[in-house]
Formats: structure tokens, C-alpha cells, sequence
């Protein structure tokens, strides 16, 4: 994902910054302990495709 795009990109519930996972291909909301998809190089920023974080996953954070 290009770093223009990401610097742009914020959660669409909370509007904060967002983390690129390149091991699992999404981008992480800290804030809402959401994870977005990118599906063929394109995030999908609809809450209800993304996927709640586990607390290992948010430690790890």
C-alpha cells in the first residue's frame, strides 16, 4: 500500500490514523479494535466488513 494513501486513510467510525498489517493485508483501527481488509490492493472501509481484534491482537499492538 503506497504511504500517500495511508497518510490520508482514517477509520470511518472515529476518523483516527490507521495501521498497515502487511502480514495479513489490512489496516488497524487502535482506537475501535478493528481490522479493514484490502482486497486486491483496494482497503474496503465499511465497519461491517471489518473484523473485531482479538486482546491478543491489540497487546501486540
Amino acid at each position: 500500500m503506497e504511504k500517500r494513501l495511508l497518510d490520508i486513510l482514517v477509520c470511518p467510525l472515529c476518523k483516527s490514523s490507521l495501521q498497515h498489517d502487511q502480514k495479513n493485508n489490512e489496516l488497524i483501527c487502535k482506537a475501535d479494535k478493528l481490522a479493514y481488509p484490502i482486497k486486491d490492493g483496494i482497503p474496503v472501509m465499511l465497519a461491517n466488513d471489518a473484523r473485531s481484534l482479538s486482546p491478543e491482537e491489540i497487546q501486540a499492538l
